[in-house]
């Protein structure tokens, strides 16, 4: 079976794992009583609104040339990435993650779920990247997994910390 993408629904499915992310944050600093932990959470929030309004951008400026679908053969070697592509975009497409955290959750938990989450956008940024030319912005999107790396960073020192 060919798994077909088109351009501007990659860019839309990246803008709303953003959107996503920036709601779980949110709901995750309405948890905790901690300055501390509030703040990095609404930080944290804050930076994935930006980066939901680079992936907009991006999509904005594509060309009609490169809203085309693109097809992956089974045997290409791109098809790997599309298939991943394909599984992340659920959780790109579901309704807002943040319904997943109940407040009996306790801050190691929220933590783990929030690391999960920021390593499948990285997993689906890299294959993003398969659908952008240099001239597109490829360097935004990697600017982006740099910036999804830190917040891994700091979400673990904050593990560290409780």
């Amino acid at each position: 079976m060919d798994v077909k993408f088109n351009t501007v629904e990659v860019f839309e499915i990246a803008e709303k794992i953003e959107l996503n992310g920036s709601r779980f944050y949110r709901k995750a600093a309405e948890l905790f009583d901690e300055p501390g932990i509030r703040k990095t959470f609404l930080e944290l929030a804050d930076w994935e609104i930006t980066h939901e309004k680079v992936f907009a951008d991006m999509r904005k400026q594509l060309s009609e040339q490169n809203r085309q679908p693109r097809t992956f053969e089974p045997e290409d070697d791109m098809a790997i990435s599309a298939q991943a592509m394909a599984g992340l975009a659920v959780f790109g497409i579901n309704p807002d993650p943040s319904e997943e955290l109940t407040g009996k959750e306790d801050k190691k938990e929220i933590f783990e779920k929030a690391l999960r989450k920021e390593e499948d956008s990285i997993v689906y940024y890299v294959g993003l990247k398969d659908f952008v030319s240099d001239r597109a912005g490829k360097d935004k999107i990697d600017d982006i997994i740099r910036e999804e790396l830190r917040h891994i960073g700091i979400l673990n020192q904050a593990l560290e910390w409780r």
